[in-house]
């Protein structure tokens, strides 16, 4: 098995494309990843009613595959919840338009976990109170649902559940903030697991933050237990940081704060504050030493004489890369001073696998292939899926 290191340069390039069509619709685009966005067409004067909004999404697929060379899927409707339902339903490279006025006969089939923010603890929770279906949130009723769910979701689902979201789409606006966070399925009693979940929530927040450029001062921590009370708190540092170490820490001091007696169903772990820059004194972060043995006593850098020699170079495993006598190809694997590369393009055939030494001087990073469309070659699934209008 070939582990593939993402190309998030690559990501933010196509990104980057498809936000600008985007932004030639309307000036109100709201994006939700690098894959996905909300747009008001109206603002723009792109859409006014269903059948021009529909034109305008059907432009879009085809100007995303023209400038990318992959597909999207896009959603339309009179609100960003139902838009994203839409976009979901239009998958793989489709496009769904929830005409105005059938909006609540859509939704009373579907499942609950349609609604944005009804994972599977939730979901299983309304299950065994025998609601399995929007119309039967509906049915419910506000007060039964603050109920079973506490008073913020109660009130969030009964209203989702009548089809009603009032949310403006807002243009791009600075990050404030990057977190991850995940339901769990059973909730986790032991505590010794709730520690690992945290851990691994922290590595994923930190490899979010970096791919953005970004360096965080604040981390925090949510739990959300077994009777749905959620708990937040977050410790500050002395200065900006994108360390995994540092955030692991921080997280699992915020943890020995929290009880997690009952079972906990929802972790996550977010960083806030935001730079663009890192604390390089990253010792003067991490209060008690890290979390695999004591950090080391920063020394004094040698003189540039006495400098040690440049480190071997990285091949992240599924970056491409161009050997003079072999062509294109990219790595497969690296280590133990080899790099494994095989040689093959989007456009050929199963390529040969060849190892070299990590520095051999014929082998070279390279950009990917640009994207050609084909009658032989089905594109993958694109950026930008909902739009709202």
């Amino acid at each position: 098995a070939a582990y593939l290191v993402p190309r998030f340069e690559l990501y933010r390039s196509i990104s980057e494309q498809v936000m600008r069509l985007l932004r030639e619709l309307s000036p109100l685009v709201e994006p939700l990843s690098l894959d996905e966005a909300f747009v008001d067409l109206e603002a723009g004067g792109t859409a006014w009613d269903a059948a021009s909004a529909r034109l305008a999404g059907t432009k879009l697929r085809t100007d995303i595959r023209a400038v990318t060379g992959l597909t999207g899927s896009v959603g339309l409707a009179a609100s960003k919840m139902l838009a994203k339902i839409a976009s979901e339903e239009a998958k793989p490279d489709g496009l769904v338009l929830i005409p105005p006025g059938t909006e609540r006969a859509m939704l009373e089939p579907m499942s609950v976990r349609t609604l944005p923010g009804v994972g599977p603890a939730t979901g299983d929770h309304l299950r065994r109170a025998g609601i399995t279906t929007v119309g039967e949130l509906a049915e419910a009723g506000e007060d039964e649902l603050v109920r079973l769910v506490g008073k913020a979701h109660g009130h969030g689902l009964y209203a989702m559940a009548l089809a009603l979201d009032e949310r403006p789409v807002v243009a791009e606006r600075e990050t404030k903030s990057v977190s991850v966070e995940d339901t769990y399925d059973v909730d986790i009693h032991d505590r010794v697991r709730v520690g690992v979940e945290v851990g691994r929530l922290a590595d994923r927040c930190v490899r979010r933050l970096r791919a953005s450029g970004l360096s965080g001062r604040t981390i925090v921590l949510k739990v959300r237990r077994y009777d749905f009370s959620t708990l937040t708190r977050s410790e500050t540092l002395r200065g900006p940081t994108d360390d995994p170490a540092v955030v692991r820490e921080a997280a699992a001091r915020l943890l020995d704060s929290v009880d997690t007696t009952g079972g906990v169903r929802l972790l996550g772990v977010g960083v806030s504050g935001l730079a663009d820059y890192t604390q390089e004194d990253l010792f003067a972060q991490a209060a008690g030493g890290g979390a695999e043995g004591p950090a080391e006593e920063p020394e004094s850098e040698p003189a540039a004489e006495h400098r040690p020699a440049p480190a071997e170079r990285r091949w992240p495993s599924g970056h491409d890369v161009r050997h003079t006598r072999f062509g294109h190809g990219w790595v497969q694997g690296s280590g133990l001073g080899r790099v494994t590369v095989r040689f093959e393009t989007p456009y050929s055939r199963t390529g040969r696998v060849r190892t070299f030494p990590m520095d051999d001087p014929e082998l070279t990073p390279a950009a990917p292939l640009p994207l050609v469309l084909s009658e032989t070659r089905r594109p993958g699934e694109g950026p930008a899926r909902p739009v709202a209008g």
